[in-house]
């Protein structure tokens, strides 16, 4: 997958919005506010970070090397998925989707009704 492919993807999620907020080259994915996925460059490799059960973070970081904790963020609740690792393009769009649903039930109900009648 690349940066564009997983640009294009996280934005097709309803309600998502990207900005900038921490430099020029760090992308963040928002839903209602909150942040479900960010792109940025990781030692001179693109990486993807995303929310994902504590469970499940550790099967996935045991299961692809290109899986590790959230660079940067909390992890136990984040992992950073490297594009172009071992990591197949169906595995990282169920990784974006876990993350979207993670942050987006968190919202309020109001919040998430007005995101769905958009």
């Amino acid at each position: 997958m690349t940066r564009e492919e997983a640009i294009g993807y996280a934005l097709s999620k309803p309600g998502a919005t990207e900005t900038y907020p921490f430099d020029e080259t760090t992308l963040v994915f928002k839903v209602g506010g909150k942040m479900f996925g960010l792109v940025y460059d990781h030692k001179g490799d693109l990486g993807l970070n995303l929310k994902c059960d504590p469970d499940l973070s550790q099967v996935l970081r045991q299961q692809y090397e290109g899986v590790f904790p959230g660079y940067h963020m909390n992890k136990k609740h984040w992992n950073t998925v490297l594009f172009g690792s071992d990591v197949p393009d169906d595995e990282i769009i169920n990784l974006m989707n876990i993350s979207y649903d993670i942050v987006f039930k968190s919202l309020t109900k109001k919040v998430q009704k007005e995101i769905q009648d958009e």
